[in-house]
C-alpha cells in the first residue's frame, strides 16, 4: 500500500493496462510530449512510443470517429478529451456510433473504447471548461459511465473500464488530480456499477460522486457533532448505478440527499430521487432533497465560483432540513 496522488493512479493504470495488452493505445490532444494539460499521460510516450501514445490533430470529433473505428477493428483505444465542455464536439462519433453499434451489428461487433475527460470546478477555467455533462450521457443506451472519487477507484475503475467490452466515459474532476490516498501495491479492478460506504451511518443516507464524496464525508463530520450521524454512499459508477444498495442505506436511514457537481436541474440526483420515491416510498420519512449547482454557467471569479459549486455547509445545510 502507497500514497499515490489521484492523476498518477491513473497514469499507472494507464501504463499497467498497456503493458498486459498490446491493443491498448492511447489517443488525444498534446498526450505525447507534454503529457495532456494535467500530466496525466506523462511518461507514456516514451515507454510505449508514438504508435500507441499517439498525439493527435485539434479535432475531437476526428479523434473520437478514429476511435471508434479502432475499437470496432481490434483495438482498445483511450481517448483523451483535454475538457468535458469540448465533448460537445464528439456527440456523433460518440452518441450515434460508439453506442449503437453493438446493437445495430445485431451483437457481432463491440466497441472496447474507452474516453477520459475532466469535469468540474476548482482552478477557475471559467464557464467553457468547467461544466459536469455527465448526464447527458447517462441519458444515452450503449455507454457507460464511472466517476472515481479517489487514486484507488481512479485504478480500479479505468483498469476495468478498458477491459469493458462497451464504450466507457471515464470522468475526471480536474481539482482532484493532486488529492492523495492509498493504492494497494498490486491493485484490482473496481467493478462498473458497484457503489462503495465512505462513512457508515443511521440518520440520513448521502450519495455522491466524484469531488462531492469529500464534500459529503465533510459534511457528515458536522453533523455527528451534532448529533446526527450520515451514511456516504459514493456511487463510483454513474451508468449502471447501484439501485440495490441506494435502497439498502435508505431502508436503514429513511432519509436521503444526494448530492453532485452537475447542475440540479435534470441531473443525475433527479434520476436517483425519482427511483426513490418510487422503489423507496415506503421506507422515507422525509423527501429526498438534491444539492447541487444552480442553473447558470460557471463563473470565471474565485469567489463566485465557490459560491456556484456546492459544498459540506451546503450539504449540511440540506441534511438539517431533512431531519426536520
Amino acid at each position: 500500500m502507497s500514497d499515490t496522488r489521484y492523476g498518477r493512479a491513473i497514469t499507472r493504470a494507464l501504463n499497467d493496462a498497456m503493458e498486459a495488452d498490446p491493443s491498448v493505445i492511447v489517443m488525444g490532444e498534446d498526450i505525447g510530449a507534454v503529457g495532456g494539460p494535467f500530466g496525466v499521460t506523462r511518461g507514456l510516450q516514451k515507454s510505449f512510443g508514438s504508435e500507441r501514445v499517439r498525439d493527435t490533430s485539434i479535432s475531437e470529433a476526428a479523434i473520437v470517429g478514429a476511435a471508434v473505428g479502432a475499437a470496432m477493428t481490434g483495438l482498445k483505444p483511450v481517448v483523451e478529451i483535454m475538457f468535458m465542455d469540448f465533448t460537445t464536439f464528439t456527440m456523433d462519433a460518440l452518441v450515434n456510433q460508439a453506442a449503437k453499434a453493438h446493437f445495430m451489428f445485431g451483437g457481432q461487433v463491440s466497441v472496447p473504447m474507452v474516453l477520459r475527460t475532466p469535469h468540474g470546478g476548482g482552478i477557475n477555467a471559467g464557464p467553457q471548461h468547467s461544466q459536469c455533462l455527465e448526464a447527458w450521457f447517462a441519458h444515452v443506451p450503449g455507454l457507460k459511465l464511472v466517476c472515481p472519487s479517489n487514486p484507488a477507484d481512479a485504478y480500479g475503475l479505468m483498469r476495468a473500464a478498458i477491459d469493458d467490452p462497451n464504450p466507457v466515459i471515464f470522468v475526471e474532476n480536474k481539482a482532484m488530480y493532486g488529492t492523495p490516498g492509498k493504492l494497494a501495491d498490486d491493485p484490482e479492478p473496481v467493478e462498473i456499477g458497484k457503489a462503495r460506504r465512505a462513512r457508515a451511518g443511521s440518520d440520513v443516507t448521502l450519495v455522491a460522486y466524484g469531488a462531492m464524496v469529500a464534500e459529503a464525508i465533510a459534511a457528515a463530520e458536522v453533523l455527528s457533532a451534532e448529533g446526527v450521524e450520515a451514511e456516504v454512499l459514493d456511487l463510483r459508477s454513474l451508468q449502471p448505478w447501484d439501485k440495490d444498495q441506494v435502497l439498502a442505506s435508505l431502508s436503514e436511514t429513511h432519509r436521503m440527499v444526494i448530492v453532485h457537481e452537475a447542475g440540479v436541474e435534470f441531473g443525475i440526483g433527479a434520476e436517483i430521487a425519482a427511483h426513490v420515491a418510487d422503489a423507496g416510498f415506503d421506507e422515507l420519512d422525509a423527501p429526498v432533497l438534491r444539492v447541487g449547482a444552480p442553473h447558470m454557467p460557471v463563473p470565471f471569479s474565485r469567489e463566485l465560483e465557490a459560491e456556484y459549486r456546492p459544498n459540506a455547509n451546503k450539504i449540511a445545510d440540506a441534511v438539517r432540513r431533512v431531519m426536520q
